[in-house]
């Protein structure tokens, strides 16, 4: 099979799953058109490389990127660079119009029902202990880079390890938030991937590798992706300002 090339220009909407909606995957502007809140999975067929919204093309090594088969998109949401591979990974995009009661128009508290809402499905499972970020992100030492290195709003933990993180757009229409876990964490296919010195890639690696912690390693009950995924899609309805699983 040919390694998909990597497009020279960025876009935003590029259709990287092979489900029927996958052409929103990525994209505000779908979502921009509804009235009430939406959520949907998203899935990729072959490996991509999301970089945030102001990080600059020359982040990736787009050479080594199209010999590996990684296609590099961007998303509209701020914030580091993710790499999703097929079935390593639970991404979530959730849509709030102003009109909904989730709405808040503080960018600093506008994810806090996000992260209420992911810690209920994982404290169904048995993860007991688990800290939502609260106010302004703390991009920390490589934030900026490789998202799942800061803290943002919303943003759910475990002993300090990050276990699902945020990204959100806002509009005059609503927010778009773009909420992501994975199954393992292993920064090393990432970091290969970034424009960093080779003396500086062992450093990187080690200061990621404790950085965030996957699902598989909270040893959860009935951790798999797809009844994770149904869970918080089933409670995303109605959903409301200070909903809490939190004892």
């Amino acid at each position: 099979m040919t390694p998909p090339a990597v497009p020279s220009r960025l876009r935003s909407h590029r259709a990287a799953g092979s489900d029927s909606e996958s052409d929103l995957l990525f994209d505000v502007a779908p979502f921009r058109a509804l009235t009430n809140r939406h959520a949907v999975i998203r899935k990729v067929s072959h490996p991509t490389l999301v970089l945030g919204s102001t990080q600059r093309v020359d982040t990736i090594n787009t050479e080594r990127a199209a010999q590996v088969g990684v296609e590099v998109v961007r998303r509209r949401g701020g914030g580091g660079a993710v790499l999703l591979r097929p079935d390593d990974h639970l991404w979530i995009e959730a849509w709030i119009p102003r009109e909904d009661p989730l709405w808040d128009a503080d960018v600093a508290v506008a994810a806090g029902w996000v992260g209420a809402w992911w810690s209920a499905a994982l404290a169904a499972r048995g993860a007991v202990q688990w800290v939502v970020h609260e106010g302004r992100a703390v991009p920390g030492k490589h934030g900026a880079l490789v998202c799942f290195s800061g803290k943002g709003p919303g943003e759910v933990f475990t002993h300090d390890r990050k276990v699902m993180g945020v990204s959100q757009w806002r509009g005059k229409e609503g927010a778009l938030f773009h909420t992501c876990a994975y199954t393992r964490w292993d920064p090393r296919p990432l970091v290969e991937l970034l424009n960093v010195a080779g003396s500086s890639r062992g450093g990187l690696v080690e200061d990621l590798a404790g950085a965030a912690i996957g699902l598989n390693d909270l040893e959860l009950v009935d951790a798999e992706l797809t009844v994770v995924g149904e869970a918080l899609l089933a409670s995303f309805t109605d959903w409301a300002p200070g909903q809490s699983e939190r004892r």
